[in-house]
This record gives structure tokens, sequence and C-alpha cells, in this order.
């Protein structure tokens, strides 16, 4: 399909010399997708790309086209991934959710491979996206859904100081590597976390939601207390001033419950901590008590149910990918 494959310090490089390798190289690198190009026939393109944990890091650069994520592609999917997009040459222009966002170089935008999307360009470009999965994020789904197809500025809040860093991993790729490649893919994606938590603490909060900001500082709340046995709904209640009730109906306005998201973040987090290659020898049980679990069978229990194998069986997996 006259496409090139050369990997060097561990970084992929892909060229596709027709636009029918490009179409194949796309699909398999992202997610699949429908791929267009007003001159097919003149078309070439290159991405670099390196695979951090579930962080996926690609530099594209490429002639005019454009990429479709269709219900149908969709329906064939059975993992959900936000993307990143920072726009390093060129114009891109990213639809989704009824919105647009048109990039250009230092902007940044996210979208969600769960929902269609169109993403375009008109002539030569060069972008940079980070793909991780949905739950890698500490914010739920439906939030980071209020964000996508919406331009996040270079010059602008937290985009001034993530932008150039994001910059940054584009031309060092080849320098991420071993343990601390693996902890620099967690440090980003809570940087990534970090910027769509303060886009929704600033943009504007709709009649129908009148409990978002509330939420927030709920979440934030539970976040930083984690670490806590009994942190609970009532506890959390009480720290915010709120009864119970009202607690529960917050959540469930988001489309969740309190404890689910109190057990899900504790999971994703010692999840994390099983993975990371610097704690190898730090015991699950430590790792489970880190993050509130001071029952190690029943941490066991609800880290099977979650994740389809047991947490020591899950660590010597992910140490030998």
């Amino acid at each position: 399909m006259n496409a090139t494959v050369e990997t060097t310090d561990g970084v992929q490089t892909d060229v596709a010399q027709s636009f029918a390798a490009w179409h194949d190289l796309i699909s398999r690198s992202f997610v699949p997708l429908h791929v267009r190009s007003s001159d097919p026939d003149h078309f070439h393109g290159r991405l670099r790309s390196r695979l951090l944990d579930e962080l996926s890091i690609i530099e594209v650069t490429a002639t005019g086209h454009s990429v479709h994520r269709t219900p149908s592609l969709i329906a064939s999917s059975d993992r959900l991934y936000f993307k990143l997009n920072l726009q390093l040459a060129g114009t891109g222009i990213l639809v989704q959710d009824n919105r647009e966002a048109v990039l250009q170089p230092g902007d940044l935008a996210v979208y969600d491979t769960s929902r269609p999307y169109t993403l375009a360009f008109e002539s030569n470009c060069r972008t940079l996206v980070l793909m991780f999965p949905h739950d890698a994020l500490d914010l739920p789904a439906g939030s980071v859904g209020q964000l996508t197809a919406t331009r996040m500025a270079a010059d602008k809040g937290l985009g001034r100081m993530i932008s150039p860093f994001m910059t940054q991993l584009a031309d060092n790729l080849e320098v991420l590597s071993g343990t601390s490649g693996h902890r620099l893919a967690h440090n980003t994606v809570d940087l990534l976390s970090t910027l769509l938590a303060a886009e929704l603490d600033h943009s504007e909060r709709g009649p129908g939601r009148p409990h978002e900001e509330l939420l927030g500082r709920i979440r934030r709340f539970i976040e930083a207390n984690l670490a806590d046995p009994d942190l609970s709904p009532a506890s959390v209640a009480s720290a915010h001033f709120i009864s119970t009730r009202h607690l529960h109906n917050v959540f469930q306005e988001a489309g969740s419950t309190v404890a689910h998201w109190i057990r899900t973040r504790r999971l994703e987090n010692c999840r994390r901590e099983l993975r990371d290659p610097l704690l190898a020898n730090r015991p699950v049980s430590t790792i489970a008590a880190r993050w509130g679990f001071v029952d190690a069978a029943h941490f066991s229990r609800v880290f099977r149910a979650a994740f389809g194998e047991p947490p020591s069986t899950y660590r010597l997996s992910k140490s030998r990918a």
C-alpha cells in the first residue's frame, strides 16, 4: 500500500505515499475512521507515534484531508477514548455535538470517539493528538462532553502553559522511555484533567444545570479525600452543609451516584499505581489501603468486577506488556 515503517528509540514513524495507505494507517493508529481527500492522487502523510501506558501520543503531518467518525464505526468499537488535538501548523476544523472549532497553531480542542465527529484540514497541516481512555481522566465523560469541539486558545488561561508543554512532547518523543516515560504519561493525563476542569469552571452554566458548580466542588472534595476509608455520602454531604438527599439529587442530575463515583475514582487510582513500574515492589494491599480499601479481599472482588481480573494478575500482565 505504499507505506514505510521505521522505529527508532521507541518512536514509530509511518509514512504513507498513497491515500489508500493513509486511510488504513489512520484507522489502525487511532480508532476506525473514514478518510477523504480532494486530491487523493497527490496525497502524502506521516505519523510519528509513541505509546506510553494507555496514552497514545501521535504527531500527524499531512496534506489536506478530513477524517469522519460515523455511527456505524462507533458501533463496532468496544472502548471509549478522548482525543486532545494540538494544532501545530495549518488550520483545522473540528465538528462534534453541534459545535465547530476553528483551530490555529497552538490551539487545543478535545473530542470523544464515542460520538460522531469530523476533523478537516484544507491544506498542509501538522497536529499532535493525545488519545486516552475515558476512565483515565478524573472527570466524568458527561462533563467533558460539554467541552467537545470547543477551541481552547494558546494565549488564554492554562492553555498558555499546556500548549507549549504539548509542543515539547511532539518535538521530543524519542526521549520518553522507561519508567520516566511511564510516569510522564500519568502526569500528562493529570495535566489535561486540570485543563479541562478549569475550562468547565469558567464555562457558562445554563439554567438547566443549577447544581453544576456544587457538583464540581463535591468532586474535588472527594478526590482530595479518597484515602479516607470513612469517606461516604453522609460525610460528603456534611462537609458541604447539605442533606444526603440533596447530594444524591446532584449526582443523579449528572447521571451517576455518589457511591459509584467514589468507588470508580478509588479503583482507577489503584489501577494506575499497579501499572506504575516505580511501585512494582509495593504490596497490592498497601496500594489498596492507600486509596481507602481497608479490606484486601473486598478490594480484590471489586477490582476483578471492574477490570476482569484480580489486582495481582492485572499487575503481572502489565509488567510483561
